[in-house]
């Protein structure tokens, strides 16, 4: 379970305020896949990495009963001088998981090879991806966040990405931000629809999408 209780959050955009979330209340349910629906600009990432803890909501509270990620899509967040393995060191330190456990999964899953002792600013954007995605599913959450990666890689690497995710999330909820609409109906069965700062959750995703296209067409 999620709350969400009176959480804000306001940009600044050309000298004016933007409120991308407005006093926002509401409860995520345990063990569902949720896609998170929006237009270009409602503030969905906003709401994943408060979600997170990576942003600070201006005004309101979060409470979780359980562990939750990072987004995944978020491969900006490595230190650039420091290598993959290094990173993954840190984050194992961070989140408290056996290190050389998480180091054998990241090399083994991000099939990075040599690279994985490189600097991370050496990394492709492609091998950053590889590697969040990897660090992401290398650690055990109850709720895994989701910010438009689920295509890593080259066909075959995007195939096994996929098996693993589908893996995680037998045992796990997720929040998915994503523009795909096939991409929603694979992994979500259950949807949230974010519009002028406010969110509806739908139990039903198809009820979700048709919300979400009468909206934003």
């Amino acid at each position: 379970m999620i709350h969400l209780q009176n959480l804000s959050k306001t940009y600044w955009s050309r000298g004016a305020p933007h409120r991308v979330i407005d006093d926002l209340t509401i409860t995520l349910p345990t063990g569902r896949s949720i896609a998170l629906l929006g237009a270009n600009g409602a503030g969905k990432s906003t709401l994943l990495q408060m979600i997170s803890g990576l942003v600070p909501p201006d005004t309101g509270e979060l409470h979780s009963d359980g562990t939750i990620s990072w987004p995944v899509g978020l491969g900006n967040s490595f230190h650039p001088q420091m290598s993959g393995e290094q990173n993954t060191r840190f984050v194992a330190r961070v989140y408290g998981v056996d290190t050389d456990e998480l180091i054998d999964f990241v090399y083994g899953f991000s099939e990075l090879g040599a690279h994985f002792l490189n600097p991370v600013k050496t990394y492709s954007s492609g091998m950053r991806a590889r590697l969040a995605f990897g660090l992401s599913m290398g650690i055990q959450f109850d709720t895994y966040l989701i910010d438009e990666t689920t295509s890593v890689g080259d066909a075959r690497f995007n195939r096994k990405s996929r098996a693993v995710f589908m893996e995680r999330i037998k045992h796990a909820s997720a929040i998915m931000v994503s523009h795909q609409t096939r991409t929603i109906r694979e992994f979500c069965d259950s949807g949230l629809v974010l519009h002028n700062g406010k969110a509806h959750y739908f139990d039903v995703l198809e009820d979700a999408i048709t919300a979400h296209l009468d909206l934003n067409g």
